[in-house]
């Protein structure tokens, strides 16, 4: 079991190319993050983390909202907008999106219970969340999905909130466009793992 799971972080990658097809059904999505969602763990088991699946027009409708945003935040000419305008194209491509959020009231909470470790508990909970994204991430390419991870956070955090009719307390972390990989990502270079693990025996 353990080979399984070192197998599918090591073919986890940042897909860009994808299409608006799945090859797993809606409700398989939907219970892959359910999973996810129930059993990454937390700090104090705080499962502060809050996810939306964003699919066909709704996923369409997100990176609509967003392109048009950050149109007005760029500005300049229609040329010098041509890359972004085409990376949102590549995202609007895929078959949907996983939003992440954290409950900031639960972590306010925790801060209040537990003063001595009030500054942890908003790390503590991004790292959790973190987590999450790669638990998503690699279960749903394990299903044959490709996907990537994206911050246009704080950009549509008032946009994302307003569409979909989010409460304020869910502060927007991340966004995971998904879909039928289309184009296949090159070659990932690493660094020496000399100089990132040390053991001691």
């Amino acid at each position: 079991m353990s080979k399984d799971f070192i197998s599918a972080l090591k073919n986890r990658r940042s897909y860009y190319g994808i299409s608006k097809e799945s090859v797993i059904s809606d409700e398989r999505i939907h219970e892959i993050v359910n999973e996810a969602v129930k059993y990454t763990p937390s700090a104090f088991n705080s499962q502060s983390a809050r996810v939306v699946v964003l699919l066909g027009e709704q996923h369409d409708k997100l990176w609509n909202h967003t392109e048009n945003i950050l149109r007005e935040v760029v500005g300049g000419s229609e040329e010098q907008f041509k890359s972004t305008s085409e990376k949102m194209a590549g995202f609007r491509a895929g078959y949907g999106t996983v939003l992440f959020f954290e409950d900031s009231t639960v972590i306010a909470n925790l801060q209040e219970q537990f003063a001595a470790y009030a500054e942890n508990f908003p790390v503590w909970s991004q790292q959790s969340n973190g987590m999450l994204q790669l638990v998503v991430w690699t279960a749903l390419e394990a299903e044959g999905l490709g996907a990537s991870l994206q911050h246009y956070n704080p950009l549509i955090d008032e946009n994302v909130r307003i569409e979909w009719n989010l409460p304020e307390n869910w502060k927007l972390v991340a966004q995971m466009p998904f879909g039928k990989p289309s184009a296949q990502p090159g070659d990932k270079e690493f660094k020496p793992l000399e100089e990132r693990v040390k053991l001691f025996k």
